[in-house]
């Protein structure tokens, strides 16, 4: 009698997935392993593998299939302060993208990109919406939090989230060419940290690269995958690519001579999933297989590729007779569950940033709801389909008697022929010039950007692609947002330029089209029909109190491939506010916006100024809700609000410490600090306790204190604890959160709360040494209501380590690992690994603080020599400089020769003169264009 044929060891789920995935990978080919290793995976029929896909997107619900629960954005789940409510936002949506996925396996794969975990660094950043923090910490708890319910609490993934972008990414300007220069310093402690704790609680399961580079190497060749990513992980992970970035290695990047080249690079630094040319994986994997025949891969480097991809799909219970999840349907998507907490997330992140007791309104007869954002909700590009919409408008109409009033500017545009028309169809038509004269309603969305409605059909006009000019659109909308203008100055008019194609407006034949060459613009003359702050003020002066809603569209003027230069509110819509304002005193403005804005004139002059995320489907309940006293304001910035883009470094400086960026070495008065938040009610602290005044490393600091509600009114607070180290050999934050409670009570009502703050996380990045260290020192804990309104302070201190001055003998020092600097870019010291540093002009240098010379080079040896590793294309000379880049004693100088290319360092000496003792070392760079990669020093006897 034959026994029953068994299942391979691979679709068996009582085995670990390690020995499962050890089982597949054996009965595969090369060749179908290398099918493993682009986004759309290639089905494997003879052993019952479908196809896989990488790559849904999730990032505040599921994007891109049709209607679907929309939560706020990302920043505004942030901004709750509450983990739980962010991570049962995310086993919502990996419930809703299961269900898609049962409904169709091969558009909606279960591998979700989501969450973003880039610190939030820059305000002006085109991504912000898609962030967290500018704190690493708090961007790790909530990433942590979001991954965490998107993975769901089973052995066997619900989705398989990816941590995207690393590593130091915030600028969309120039992103894939744009080097981001991380110090050692800011990269522990400030990019990594932000990653770690998704990664090494195993909430992620893979990660994204970024597209730019670091230090001079592409993100997506960083030997941080490998060191860093793969050695936290308790798990495989997988590591996908940014959509085309692959290509970049040997285009734009210029970092490989050809794509088998790179693509081999990649492969051996970590990158096992290739999101390159959509579908079409022939062109990726022929050059993967170019790279074997070349000797440039072997095929253990495909099958640790391969391996985390299969390791993935194992995990997520693909070869299981049956998951968790197989009886979830479409039933979830949007079910009233759902609703409710879109609606509790929009309401606990709606941020109070000024109250002067106008709000919580009371009984207001009438309430005028003003602004282009009132009863608009937008979708950003990585937003679900809106399955309903309730805007401010609506979520206040249903409580009180309402006026409205767009605050927009209508307007006619006159050409020499006639006006411009538009179709009154609905599904639009091309704009002509006639005698008739047509209307069109004005949007200003900032940084010069500008949207066309016509009045004829309620359509935004776009630049087709043909180049005519349609009234066809929604609103701005799509990857190339096609529906924007600038409007330009000239002596007899305007002429309008599409920001998409950078072409000109002008009329041919009696159609309106666009060209390029500027001096065939059409000259238009603007003709205002209707203002609409006067309009809006009428409607403000009518009313018992005013509610401006104003902001950004989240695909314009800030969003992927575009950043912003200024923090300012668009101008039309501050005029439109300073109108409403003067009509009706009793003003409330209400942002809507995916990053921070610099409402310096409201914060002088409105009663009341309320922020919040773009607050997805549920967000005209939750305003109302707050708005109306129903609920506390839950929110808290996660972002400081600056007053000017004029108080941050320039957009590509990434060292946080030296440029004293964010809350954390930010010296300034913000006009609104991280953490702050207003409350209807008031906190009164007392009572701080530290667990111990003396603390040794290992031990963990608890921080109690107690917070009671002193006012009238039901009120969350968000406790904040925040330390300072004292005394340090290096800068030191001012600030750092540590930890955080949520707490709602009840007038009168007190609670004594607890944070713990490991002695461990006290630590900091020592570049003497290359290692994380507790420094021996004091600190003080600072607890409070916001980085800005510390209550209560006590003192405690750290039995650590002193460092140590830098021991010369010991080993070389890498020229990276310097304490300050001056005139220098951090570039790559070779291909797959390694820093150094680059002069960007003549008199730059690099400081090495508290070297130890010893006693100097006498006739009984000590240190004789300095050996640096250098390359130049042009040659040039280094001073060695003692205690002072300028003045300072020369201890000693070297001639660098022209070299081969860059990453062709070559080793000079020069003796050592007058260095004895501790001092501190200067690298003067004489000549721009000379890079460093170590510097070394040698014994020797006096001959």
């Amino acid at each position: 009698m034959n026994e029953p044929a068994q299942d391979p060891a691979f679709r068996n789920p009582a085995l670990s997935p390690a020995e499962r995935v050890d089982d597949l990978l054996g009965r595969l080919t090369l060749d179908e392993k290398i099918g493993l290793l682009h986004q759309y995976q290639a089905p494997v029929e003879r052993l019952g593998l479908r196809p896989f896909r990488t790559g849904t997107e999730a990032l505040h619900g599921l994007a891109w299939h049709g209607p679907a629960t929309v939560f706020p954005q990302a920043i505004g789940l942030a901004s709750t302060w509450n983990p739980d409510l962010v991570r049962r936002v995310g086993e919502a949506t990996g419930d809703e993208v299961v269900a898609f996925h049962h409904k169709d396996p091969q558009s909606v794969g279960r591998n979700v990109w989501a969450p973003v975990v880039n610190p939030l660094r820059d305000p002006r950043w085109g991504r912000n919406e898609e962030g967290y923090s500018e704190d690493p910490w708090l961007t790790g708890v909530m990433g942590t939090a979001y991954a965490g319910g998107l993975r769901g609490g089973h052995s066997v993934l619900k989705t398989a989230p990816t941590l995207k972008h690393f590593l130091g990414y915030n600028n969309e300007t120039d992103r894939c060419v744009t080097s981001s220069g991380l110090p050692p310093r800011v990269l522990h402690e400030y990019e990594l940290k932000a990653f770690r704790p998704a990664v090494e609680s195993g909430a992620a399961v893979a990660v994204m690269p970024s597209y730019n580079l670091v230090n001079g190497r592409p993100a997506h060749l960083s030997p941080l995958i490998a060191s860093h990513l793969r050695a936290w992980a308790p798990d495989d992970i997988l590591v996908v690519s940014d959509a085309y970035a692959p290509g970049n290695l040997a285009g734009m990047q210029g970092y490989h001579k050809d794509l088998p080249e790179a693509y081999a690079h990649a492969i051996k630094a970590g990158l096992d999933s290739f999101t390159q040319d959509d579908a079409d994986t022939a062109t990726t994997l022929g050059h993967i297989r170019t790279a074997l025949g070349r000797g440039l891969l072997t095929e253990a480097d495909i099958d640790a590729a391969a391996r985390h991809a299969l390791s993935i799909r194992v995990r997520l219970g693909e070869f299981d007779p049956a998951t968790p999840y197989d009886d979830i349907t479409q039933d979830v998507v949007n079910r009233p569950e759902h609703q409710r907490l879109a609606r509790e997330a929009a309401r606990q992140s709606i941020t109070l940033l000024k109250n002067d007791g106008l709000l919580p309104l009371t009984a207001p007869r009438t309430v005028a709801v003003i602004g282009p954002l009132a009863d608009a909700l937008f979708e950003d590009w990585y937003s679900g389909t809106l399955p309903y919409q309730v805007t401010a408008l609506t979520g206040l109409a249903e409580r009180c008697e309402t006026v409205y009033h767009e605050g927009v500017d209508r307007v006619a545009l006159r050409t020499e022929g006639g006006y411009v028309g538009a179709s009154a169809d609905p599904a639009g038509g091309p704009l002509h010039v006639g005698g008739e004269r047509s209307c069109f309603d004005v949007f200003d969305w900032g940084g010069g950007a500008f949207a066309f409605r016509s009045c004829a059909n309620g359509r935004h006009v776009a630049a087709g692609e043909d180049g005519v000019l349609v009234n066809d659109q929604p609103g701005p909308s799509g990857w190339e947002v096609r529906q924007t203008f600038r409007i330009e100055e000239r002596p007899r008019g305007v002429v309008l330029r599409n920001i998409s194609s950078g072409r000109y407006v002008t009329v041919a034949d009696g159609v309106v089209r666009t060209t390029d060459d500027p001096d065939a613009a059409s000259v238009l003359s603007v003709e205002l029909v209707e203002s609409g702050a006067a309009r809006a003020a009428e409607a403000a002066a009518q009313a018992d109190v005013a509610i401006v809603v104003l902001g950004d569209h989240p695909l314009v003027n800030g969003r992927e491939t575009e950043d912003r230069t200024t923090l300012a509110l668009p101008e039309r819509q501050e005029a439109l506010l300073k109108a409403v304002h003067a009509a009706n005193p009793a003003t409330v403005l209400v942002v809507s916006s995916g990053y921070p804005f610099a409402v310096t004139w409201a914060q002088e002059h409105l009663p009341a100024i309320v922020w919040s995320a773009h607050g997805g489907q549920e967000y005209g309940h939750a305003l109302a809700a707050v708005l109306l006293g129903d609920d506390d304001p839950g929110g808290r910035l996660t972002q400081t609000w600056y007053r000017s883009a004029a108080e941050l470094p320039d957009l590509l400086d990434y060292d946080i410490v030296a440029s004293d960026a964010t809350y954390l070495y930010y010296r300034g008065r913000p006009l609104y600090p991280f953490g702050h938040g207003l409350s209807y009610t008031r906190f009164a602290y007392s009572d701080l306790e530290l667990s111990s005044a003396d603390l040794a490393e290992g031990d963990t600091l608890t921080v109690r204190v107690t917070v009671t509600n002193a006012g009238e009114h039901v009120g969350e607070e968000v406790v904040q604890v925040y330390t300072h180290q004292r005394r340090s050999r290096v800068k030191q934050p001012l600030r750092q959160l540590r930890g955080f409670v949520k707490v709602r009570l009840a007038p009168g009502e007190s609670r004594t709360v607890s944070v713990d703050v490991p002695v461990a996380d006290l630590a900091f990045w020592d570049v003497t040494r290359g290692r994380f260290v507790v420094e021996d020192a004091a600190h003080k804990v600072q607890v409070g209501a916001s980085s800005g309104d510390i209550r209560l302070c006590a003192p405690f201190r750290v039995r650590g380590e002193r460092i140590p001055p830098r021991d010369l003998t010991s080993g070389p020092l890498d020229a990276a690992d310097h304490d300050e600097y001056d005139g220098v870019v951090l570039c790559d010291a070779a291909l797959d690994s390694g820093d150094a540093v680059r002069s960007s002009s003549p008199g730059s240098w690099i400081a090495f603080r508290d070297c130890d010379f010893g006693e100097g080079h006498s006739a009984d040896g000590g240190l004789s020599a300095c050996v640096l590793a250098v390359s130049s294309d042009e040659g040039g000379v280094v001073t060695l400089r003692l205690d002072d880049p300028l003045n300072g004693e020369v201890a000693g100088a070297v001639s660098v020769p022209p070299t081969v290319s860059r990453h062709d360092f070559v080793e000079v000496s020069t003796p050592l003169a007058g260095a004895a003792g501790v001092r501190d070392l200067y690298v003067v760079y004489e000549s721009e264009g000379v890079t460093v990669s170590g510097l070394g020093f040698l014994m020797g006897l006096r001959p």
